[in-house]
């Protein structure tokens, strides 16, 4: 999901990523809605606010929501900045980054709210802040490892760029174009994901109150454990393929072999010695 970036993404790639983090955003966004009674996987309403607020000239709220607006930005900026200065030293590193500090923000809402929390505006505002900071690093970074295909905090643009899509394929040609088709999959799935994140945050909260932060920071910790038990995987099955090519056993080829119960290793460590030895018995 992490490490293959731009044009080198899959289809499935992209839907597993873009699921799972729509997933994580509209949980986020209805635990905001119900505690903070504020939307913090996008900036769009706050834009609105940001001008109705300085036609009034309420310049303290003018202050407040455009820090929350800076915030959702600098998310971005922040996610982007990792994945283009750290992606040659390492993929991993670069696109996992954001996300843990993804963790660290929501885990923190959750542990203020639920020991710390005095339901002042003061602490909301402060809150929903960071909230909004972590929604732009996620938003921030899954657009770009994505080619900007993958945008999963919030859905003006993806019901959008469905529309267009299901009026295409009214017409029989475009029916058959596998990249409007994959492009309609990955759209429908993130869609379906947030829709499904928003129903099981609405229907928990009341049960987990600011636990449901914790739920989330799982999901997100599912999307960087995966890549990272993949690359340990293909590391692990590297290492057996080198011991069979070039005969030199490994502790990664001994245990792949104790666990498959394979003992072709051996056999193939021995096969060079036996011709060798039938080579110098015809010399002689």
């Amino acid at each position: 999901m992490l490490r293959n970036y731009s044009n080198s993404r899959t289809l499935g790639d992209n839907i597993k990523l873009g699921t799972l983090t729509a997933f994580t955003a509209g949980t986020i966004n209805i635990a905001s809605l119900l505690i903070f009674l504020s939307f913090t996987s996008n900036v769009t309403g706050h834009y609105a606010v940001f001008a109705a607020e300085i036609s009034k000239g309420n310049w303290n709220q003018v202050a407040v929501v455009g820090a929350w607006i800076f915030l959702f930005f600098f998310g971005s900026f922040t996610a982007n900045f990792f994945v283009i200065n750290f992606n040659k030293k390492s993929k991993y590193f670069a696109h996992a980054m954001p996300i843990v500090l993804e963790i660290l923000c929501l885990l923190t809402v959750g542990i203020y709210g639920q020991f710390f929390y005095q339901k002042t505006l003061e602490e909301a505002e402060y809150l929903v802040a960071l909230m909004l900071f972590a929604t732009g690093l996620q938003n921030g970074l899954t657009a770009s490892i994505s080619n900007f295909l993958v945008k999963t905090t919030h859905l003006t643009g993806t019901t959008t760029d469905l529309g267009i899509l299901m009026s295409m394929f009214t017409h029989k040609k475009y029916r058959k174009n596998p990249e409007l088709i994959a492009r309609a999959k990955l759209l429908s799935s993130v869609m379906l994901a947030y829709v499904t994140g928003a129903v099981f945050s609405g229907l928990t909260y009341y049960y987990l109150e600011f636990s449901v932060f914790y739920v989330i920071s799982a999901c997100l910790l599912v999307v960087i454990g995966y890549d990272l038990y993949k690359i340990h995987l293909r590391h692990f099955y590297t290492n057996y393929r080198y011991s069979k090519i070039y005969n030199k056993p490994n502790l990664m080829a001994y245990l792949y072999d104790r666990i498959h119960g394979n003992g072709e290793v051996v056999v193939k460590q021995q096969r060079p010695e036996k011709s060798k030895l039938v080579l110098e018995e015809k010399m002689m």
